[in-house]
């Protein structure tokens, strides 16, 4: 899939551990309590799907020290809630509570849901909060979803070799599901969908755990370009695939356990679809792959560009919020990454 994707080799971030570097990548400052880009697109772009909520999380575990991810990655921060976004179990149903328990009918479920609604206008009236108006919408979307979900899930419909090129296997909470439901939650109109594979951590036995992580992700990983592409979506859909911050070029541990510590100064990410231009790479580091040199991309570049592909300025993007217009690429400077685009 060479020439369908374009490799960023000259990443730069500002945080070396896990859980700020997360923080950072997703919402564009290590500060807790910031929306996260899910919620900044589902804000500003909205959903297609009436059924399904415009933001989806699914995680997936597999390989050396699954750090944890904390729910604030997929945050609204001050954004109404409503445009958080909504994690699927990757086992068992996607959603706790999705059927209905014995006696309680769908005629009966909705009765009930009508008159909550009518309860929360009433009261709206009032006090005029927008987490009421989030608890209205929740309502009526957790019924809808009720009768999508069951559809999302169910495979069946799913040809033989396209379970094969993906090497899915339903329910299993596999990578390689959760990249064929991505597909299936992107037909559906579901805006933004993000994956975590957990489990990159490699300080110590480098080569073992790599190839661990490398048979769980690339695989599906392919599948997901190729149907995508087969399927006429790829130039509509803008695939992102990377990490939080990079490892050091330099050994960690001893000749036996020979790992990478964290690394935030030069590291490779890459997207496809969504008008990237494929098969190229940009930017570089120095010859040792210790710093980013030529054309250098700041996590607030690769957002500004992300927000500049779904058709979004991101200088004009802001919410006020304590005296500020708040921005995912924040207020320091930060550009569109011009020669990535096709």
């Amino acid at each position: 899939m060479a020439d369908d994707i374009c490799i960023i080799r000259s990443m730069q971030t500002e945080q070396i551990n896990h859980d700020p570097a997360h923080t950072f990548m997703n919402t564009g400052t290590a500060i807790n309590g910031r929306p996260s880009m899910g919620a900044w697109i589902n804000y500003g772009l909205g959903t297609e799907s009436d059924n399904l909520p415009g933001f989806v999380v699914m995680t997936s575990v597999g390989g050396r020290n699954p750090q944890p991810i904390a729910s604030r990655q997929w945050a609204s921060g001050f954004l109404p809630s409503r445009f958080q976004g909504v994690e699927f179990q990757s086992t068992g149903d996607p959603v706790y509570y999705l059927r209905n328990p014995d006696g309680v009918s769908p005629n009966g479920q909705q009765r009930l849901v009508q008159t909550i609604r009518g309860l929360d206008q009433l009261r709206n009236q009032t006090v005029r909060s927008a987490e009421i108006e989030t608890r209205i919408t929740a309502l009526e979307m957790a019924f809808r979803m009720q009768t999508s979900i069951p559809d999302l899930m169910d495979v069946s419909d799913e040809p033989r070799q396209i379970l094969e090129m993906y090497g899915a296997q339903p329910g299993d909470g596999s990578f390689a599901s959760n990249c064929l439901l991505a597909r299936r939650l992107a037909e559906r109109g579901v805006r933004f969908i993000h994956l975590y594979h957990r489990g990159w951590d490699h300080h110590g036995d480098l080569v073992r755990y790599m190839n661990t992580c490398c048979e769980l992700t690339d695989k599906p990983t392919w599948a997901l370009i190729n149907d995508l592409k087969q399927r006429g979506m790829l130039d509509d859909t803008l695939v992102v695939w990377g990490g939080e911050f990079g490892r050091t070029p330099m050994a960690q541990g001893n000749k036996g356990d020979v790992g990478r510590d964290h690394h935030m100064k030069g590291f490779s990410m890459w997207m496809a679809g969504g008008g990237t231009r494929g098969g190229i790479t940009y930017g570089a580091t120095d010859e040792l792959g210790y710093s980013s040199q030529e054309n250098i991309v700041h996590v607030r570049d690769l957002h500004a560009t992300m927000l500049h592909l779904l058709g979004i300025q991101h200088e004009r993007f802001s919410v006020p919020f304590q005296g500020l217009d708040m921005r995912l690429t924040g207020v320091e400077p930060a550009r569109v990454v011009e020669d990535v685009i096709g």
